[in-house]
């Protein structure tokens, strides 16, 4: 008979087995909101299987195990000749397989691309995070290389394809490839213009000879990579191929792996170029033109990728409470717990809302929605992606010392949580873009304006905010040094708009009261008592258990 100490009572049993979609009511209901019909049901399919994937054992023990066993780094092989090659953990190439054939890096020529892949992203990247980054890459690379149409005829198909094929070889014998990237350097950081990596050109057309250090290179196992140097006409764009077209390896030097604080399944390198083949993509000259658009597509992946952190960590917490019994009742009906976990769905649902109305706006590709991102993109990166950190952390104590053992994978969660904030831009690059939008393009004010209009009038709070703004933006004086604090009202004033028109009247209210209406306090759990904060956790809900 076993003894009594061993018998394990009021423990929480694993949220697995779950349909990660179809359990998110908020992003199901954006789906369903900005799908148009002759599409939804195929949407709506494929999203479906990817949640059942992600939410299943099998899933979950791939992002354990890819975490637990992060890359390595083999510069020279047995006989001392250079390899530069990284091998990661097998679990790593069956999570990027998945996410490949699910059409994660293929946005740009479906109808409802972008939302039916954002979509796809904030669910499959909560089974694990750190393979989103070559993912990302991939996809945003398309609108760089389309200012080239050769090179874009050349190596579209094989970006956006749905077959993953692992290991590096002349990419004209691969069924699909992955990109990455190389701006920053040891000197420079976020002063890209400071660059100085040379590029010799060569008698071919396009063709030049890299020599420089890249300080952060994203997913070195990639195909190819776009990166930044300095040619004779100034700073200008490149497409470096790991593989050179007669099959010989590109002088790819990968000098260290960066030791992160998370993102640890995932490699990032220190590279070095010393003769190094590339092609020009787009004009001598204008590098960081070109490859904004690169930059502006993974900034939405920031978007995407901290809301699905903050759902997975919601939903965890949530789903200990629903199970976890203590003073005679369970967790999620005590009060004061009810109200954090109430908070916390609050900053969920916002998130989720905004990052798919961003992804509405890549489809549309109208002036109206371009002038529209110009201003909400930014803003939405700067406050998303700081709230994500906040809200894992709280998640992480609603676990209590449960959620601090690495087994929760609350802590993984709570590691991978502050790269969306620092990646393509840290928040001052991200208020200063808002600024520099304000001043160089009206265009984009406006929009923005006729965004959040649309909800004027229901909420007198959230009419209040918006007066408020205008009012800010009245006030030139020390714009630079009040750039978060304004950029913040932006974001707050757009989720509470998109909240006001699309989510439950209780949702609404309980943000508008505390977001915008100054009845909250500075950390979670602090909603006024009168709102219906039952309906909210209940809404948030993983399962139906």
């Amino acid at each position: 008979m076993a003894a009594t100490t061993h018998t394990v009572t009021n423990q929480v049993p694993p949220l697995v087995g779950h349909d990660v979609f179809a359990t998110d009511r908020v992003l199901s209901e954006a789906v369903e909101r900005h799908v148009e019909p002759g599409i939804l049901p195929v949407a709506l399919e494929e999203l479906g299987e990817l949640g059942r994937a992600a939410g299943s054992a099998q899933a979950q023990d791939w992002g354990a195990q890819a975490n637990a066993h992060p890359p390595v780094l083999h510069t020279h092989d047995r006989y001392g000749h250079r390899v530069d090659e990284v091998e990661f953990h097998p679990a790593w190439h069956r999570l990027l397989g998945h996410a490949v054939s699910a059409g994660l890096t293929d946005a740009w020529g479906r109808p409802a691309g972008h939302v039916r892949r954002a979509a796809g992203f904030l669910v499959w990247t909560q089974a694990e995070a750190g393979h989103g980054c070559p993912l990302s890459m991939t996809h945003a690379a398309v609108p760089a290389l389309r200012t080239d149409p050769a090179l874009a005829a050349e190596w579209e198909p094989l970006l956006t394809s749905h077959t993953y094929v692992e290991g590096l070889r002349n990419p004209r014998e691969k069924a699909g490839v992955l990109f990455g990237m190389g701006m920053t350097e040891k000197q420079g950081g976020t002063d890209v213009r400071s660059n100085t990596t040379r590029a010799e050109p060569l008698s071919g057309a396009g063709a030049y000879l890299l020599t420089g250090h890249k300080w952060f290179c994203s997913a070195p196992m990639s195909d190819g990579f776009l990166v930044l140097a300095r040619a004779p006409g100034g700073l200008s764009c490149f497409l470096v191929p790991r593989v050179l077209p007669d099959g010989t390896r590109n002088v790819f030097l990968i000098q260290r792996l960066k030791d992160k604080l998370g993102n640890r399944s995932n490699a990032s390198a220190e590279v070095e170029f010393d003769g190094t083949w590339a092609r020009l993509v787009g004009e001598e000259g204008r590098g960081v033109r070109t490859i904004i658009e690169m930059v502006a597509a993974t900034r939405l992946d920031c978007v995407v990728g901290s809301a699905a952190l903050m759902r997975q960590a919601v939903a965890q917490a949530v789903h200990h409470s629903t199970y976890r019994g203590v003073f005679g009742g369970p967790l999620i009906d005590k009060p004061l717990m009810r109200n954090v976990l109430a908070d916390l769905a609050l900053e969920s649902e916002a998130a989720t809302v905004l990052a798919m109305r961003l992804a509405v706006a890549y489809d549309a590709d109208t002036e109206e929605e371009r002038a529209f991102l110009r201003l909400a993109l930014p803003a939405a990166k700067f406050w998303v992606t700081k709230r994500s950190t906040a809200v894992v952390g709280e998640a992480l104590e609603c676990l209590g010392g449960n959620g601090y053992v690495e087994e929760s994978g609350m802590p993984r969660l709570l590691r991978e949580a502050p790269l969306n904030s620092i990646w393509e831009g840290s928040g001052n690059v991200q208020a200063l873009d808002v600024l520099r939008a304000l001043q160089r393009e009206p265009r984009a004010l406006d929009a923005f304006l006729r965004e959040v209009g649309k909800a004027r009038g229901a909420d007198h709070r959230l009419d209040a905010a918006i007066k408020g703004l205008l009012t800010e933006l009245a006030d030139l004086d020390g714009i630079e040094a009040r750039a978060r604090r304004l950029v913040e009202r932006f974001a707050l004033v757009l989720q509470g708009s998109l909240l006001v028109r699309w989510a439950p009247p209780e949702v609404a209210d309980a943000f508008c009261a505390s977001r915008l209406g100054g009845d909250g306090g500075a950390v979670f759990g602090t909603l006024p008592h009168s709102l219906d904060l039952a309906s909210v956790v209940a809404r948030a809900r993983p399962s139906a258990a």
